[in-house]
């Protein structure tokens, strides 16, 4: 912000003085009333969440009494379609509550907040004492004396079971000047929560990887005798998802950082408000993995979600990337290509399907004769994976290329004896309009054959999309963006993604921003350890 020069108060007078009094009184004015018209907008946007989300909680309820007796197959779609709504709306409004006013870091005193109930008692505890820094008073040096303690529990998970960390502060005072010393309260992944990271890292593991939805997450914590409602770890995702933020465009750097990227996109149904049908939203991956190249820089992935699939959206994901783009032949991707900054690779994977498909349906000489070409270019790449980029380059421009000249014109040649319209007719035009991208990778080693990186990354997606049947919101898809990135990138390195999110959590509500690199899957293995009961 930039400050106006106070005048020489000195050379003013008594008129220019009270001027200048009168105008600044009415700047902070205009101020405090901008900041009041913030935060009535805040407050009116999460009272409309809780309203949406209470409606929402009415009408599961009602369809799970219509539901009792009956074993209605449409009921119960319905039932868990509103269920997923549900717990992504109650994630939603979490994350945005946890945004404090701009003028104020008081909670919000109109906010009903339910009550916690108190942690089982058959769980295990482990007590962990935090004792003072200092062993004298700090203020005169005198003895301390013990008269009390702080005592807070937390829920943690460890491997198939919770158990109950207790946290005990012992308080002392000064014995001459009764001082009161007493050790900081140690820091939680989300303030004043009750979930360790342990358990959180559990939750969004078992939504995201393991495609478990969590109202049916709270249904097998309470066979454990555990009771936690949909709502509570709906908040705790929500709340989660922006804490790892930060994360996430750490890792949305790194990949457009490198020379070339993958790149491909999934639908993804999801709940338009209001009316209870579906859209198609979007799932955008963009992969950096540079070790077949025999390159040791981290591979990782970042997702990014949209509303729908214009081409406005890989042109804000990729704005500031200058390389190759390996990718599908998406029209919403060609006019990246236009200035020269990123260069297109084809993938021969989509081409060679389509002679697939043709040939799984109707076996032809043609569609054998193309299948066949095509995997003599696999076979070279089988034994270039790992090489460096130089050694694949010329590899690939002696082997490589004159199989391609002679596929290209052996593809020429079939296309005039087909008609048009036929679907062989249409592989081959495919391939050929595609030519000179498909053929890029012959000229530059740090190139794939194909986008099977970007493809393999959408693998969970499938899986979730699958299991969760839609997103419930555009912000649940947000979420699933931001924990698909920071799971794919740890399977990506090897490294155990639920392991690396509970050290991630211990760590990031006090790690410095400037540092967030550090807890990256690729630094942070090396103090990443299985937990031992």
């Amino acid at each position: 912000m930039v400050r106006a020069t106070l005048p020489d108060l000195d050379a003013l007078d008594t008129e220019a003085l009270k001027a200048l009094v009168v105008a600044q009184h009415e700047e902070r004015q205009r101020h405090r009333e901008a900041l009041a018209q913030q935060r009535e907008e805040h407050q009116a946007e999460l009272l409309s969440h809780t309203q949406q989300i209470e409606r929402l909680r009415l009408v599961v309820e009602k369809l799970r009494r219509m539901l009792f007796g009956r074993k209605s197959e449409k009921l119960s779609m319905q039932l868990d379609q509103l269920e997923l709504q549900l717990e992504e709306m109650e994630a939603i409004h979490a994350a945005r509550a946890s945004v404090p006013a701009r003028d104020t870091e008081r909670d919000d005193a109109g906010a009903a907040k339910p009550a916690r109930k108190p942690l089982p008692d058959h769980l295990a505890r482990e007590t962990i004492t935090h004792n003072p820094e200092h062993s004298c008073c700090p203020e005169c040096g005198g003895g301390l004396r013990h008269f009390g303690e702080d005592v807070s529990e937390q829920l943690e998970y460890v491997p198939d079971s919770f158990r109950v960390i207790r946290h005990v502060r012992p308080k002392f005072a000064c014995g001459k000047c009764e001082t009161v010393v007493e050790a900081p309260a140690p820091s939680r992944p989300i303030a004043r929560g009750l979930a360790g990271p342990g358990l959180l890292a559990h939750v969004l593991v078992s939504k995201y990887a393991d495609h478990c939805p969590l109202y049916r997450q709270s249904e097998i914590y309470a066979r454990q005798g555990v009771e936690l409602d949909r709502s509570t770890l709906a908040g705790w995702v929500g709340a989660t998802s922006e804490l790892l933020a930060p994360l996430v465009d750490a890792v949305r750097r790194h990949v457009l950082g490198a020379a070339k990227v993958h790149v491909d996109d999934t639908p993804v149904p999801v709940l338009a408000p209001g009316n209870g049908k579906t859209k198609t939203g979007r799932l955008w991956t963009y992969v950096r993995d540079d070790r077949p190249t025999g390159e040791n820089t981290a591979p990782a992935v970042w997702f990014a979600y949209s509303p729908d699939r214009k081409g406005e959206h890989p042109r804000e994901h990729l704005k500031d990337f200058a390389g190759t783009l390996q990718a599908d032949a998406y029209s919403g991707f060609h006019h990246l290509y236009d200035t020269g900054r990123i260069r297109e690779a084809a993938c021969w994977a989509h081409a060679r399907r389509k002679f697939h498909d043709i040939h799984a349906a109707h076996p032809s000489p043609t569609t054998t004769g193309a299948l066949e070409r095509i995997g003599r270019l696999y076979r070279i790449e089988d034994e270039v994976r790992g090489k460096p980029a130089d050694e694949r380059r010329a590899i690939r421009q002696a082997r490589a290329a004159p199989l391609l000249e002679e596929l290209r014109a052996w593809m020429e040649k079939m296309l005039r004896s087909f008609s048009p319209k036929s679907e062989t007719a249409e592989a081959i035009r495919y391939a050929l309009s595609r030519w000179r991208a498909l053929t890029r990778y012959v000229d530059d080693g740090r190139i794939e054959i194909d986008n099977s990186a970007a493809e393999r990354a959408l693998r969970a997606v499938a899986l979730g999309r699958k299991n969760y049947l839609f997103c419930g919101s555009d912000g649940g898809g947000e979420n699933a963006a931001t924990i698909y990135s920071l799971l794919g990138t740890a399977k990506l390195n090897g490294v155990d993604p639920e392991l690396w999110l509970r050290e991630v959590l211990t760590r990031i509500a006090e790690h410095p921003l400037s540092r967030i690199e550090d807890l990256l899957p690729w630094n942070l293995a090396a103090h990443i350890q299985p937990h031992t009961s």
